[in-house]
């Protein structure tokens, strides 16, 4: 401002000694003060007394970075957040059936090799008179052991063993998955009697409905007090071959999947909220099941059966709820206690048999207030 006023001395001098050089000369030009950011403020807009004022172009006063700071306009969006990454299994890995035979087959096959071999021996003459005699056969002297005789018995004893080392029972909610040197050969899921391929290896499955009681797993509420929560889960094996393969222990497996969704969805002490509970189930349950779907497991339910404090916060959070509880049910008495004195007061004057003033009154309240909570803490011990 006093830059401006010294600038400008002929506007401050008389009138008498003559017109000024700028009233010669026309409207006198506009002066304009630059601030360091981007705004231009007209000179002529600090003295309003002035007449005329030339009108100046401004330009947009728009920020668009605070000089000297180097801070660039924010263009940037929020990104969204990433979905979690779903665990994948080779495609390859899908159930289907395995070829097997009936049961009547193998034995038919074991029979065979047996007589076989009976035959054989009669042939080489290696069957004892007394056994021939039992048996019924024609006497022969028997061509001895050559190598035609143990070619009939290598087969014959090679049909006995695949007939009955083939045999296998199927039993109910119990699967096999065979495998021929590491491939993948199918699932048996029949029951009853049947013939498989002894040369596959058979891994027996539990495809029956189960649960599973975890033992004591960290846990936190919503205020994040770490808990110790026990869950029940029940689910069981959908695919049979994903369950096997796809992962080294499937039990494992749902073990940490249990594990790593309660360490994501807060639970709350049971008793406290049935809501919550609910909602936390659901929220277990949801997020379970998609975990362990990719490897051919089908989760029904997790629910906490059994929440409580660590040990390292189990005293305290004990003495709170102590007093919580105590609390309430000191502004429960409370409340009674009033709701009786007024009552006991109002039928008093209503009724006409007693007639109070205000210090009267406040005295009867006061007596009738003392006289209920002793009572009630009388009652109470």
């Amino acid at each position: 401002m006093s830059t401006t006023s010294s600038t400008n001395p002929q506007s401050t001098a008389p009138a008498a000694d003559g017109p000024s050089p700028a009233s010669e000369t026309g409207p006198r030009p506009a002066r304009v003060i630059h601030n360091e950011a981007t705004t231009e403020i007209p000179v002529h807009l600090l003295f309003r007394d002035d007449p005329d004022p030339a009108p100046v172009p401004l330009r947009p006063a728009v920020v668009g970075r605070r000089q000297g700071t180097g801070e660039q306009p924010r263009t940037r969006r929020p990104e969204a957040a990433r979905p979690r990454p779903v665990p994948q299994v080779d495609p390859e890995l899908t159930e289907r059936p395995a070829r097997v035979l009936p049961g009547a087959a193998g034995v038919a096959a074991g029979f065979c090799g047996a007589a076989g071999c009976a035959v054989t021996s009669w042939w080489a003459g290696v069957v004892p008179p007394l056994a021939a005699q039992a048996l019924g056969l024609p006497a022969y002297a028997g061509a001895g052991l050559g190598p035609a005789q143990w070619a009939a018995y290598a087969a014959a004893g090679a049909l006995g063993m695949f007939g009955f080392g083939g045999l296998a029972r199927g039993r109910t909610g119990r699967a096999w998955v065979l495998g021929l040197f590491g491939r993948y050969r199918g699932t048996v899921r029949r029951t009853g009697l049947m013939w498989v391929n002894p040369l596959l290896l058979r891994r027996r499955v539990d495809v029956r409905l189960r649960h599973w009681r975890s033992e004591p797993m960290p846990a936190a509420d919503g205020n994040g007090v770490a808990l110790r929560a026990v869950t029940l889960v029940v689910w069981r094996v959908r695919d049979t071959v994903k369950a096997t393969l796809g992962v080294e222990d499937h039990e494992t497996y749902l073990r940490e999947c249990v594990e790593a969704a309660l360490a994501r969805v807060p639970v709350e002490p049971l008793g406290t909220v049935r809501s919550s509970a609910d909602v936390a189930g659901d929220t277990l349950t949801r997020l379970v099941a998609a975990d362990t779907a990719p490897v051919g497991l089908e989760v029904f339910s997790v629910r906490p059966v059994r929440v409580e404090y660590a040990p390292e916060v189990a005293a305290a959070m004990h003495r709170r709820r102590i007093a919580a509880l105590d609390a309430a049910q000191r502004a429960s008495v409370l409340t009674s206690v009033v709701d009786s004195v007024e009552d006991t007061v109002t039928r008093l004057t209503v009724r006409g048999l007693v007639e109070l003033d205000d210090y009267e009154r406040k005295m009867l309240v006061k007596d009738l207030t003392v006289a209920f909570c002793a009572g009630r803490g009388d009652t109470g011990h």
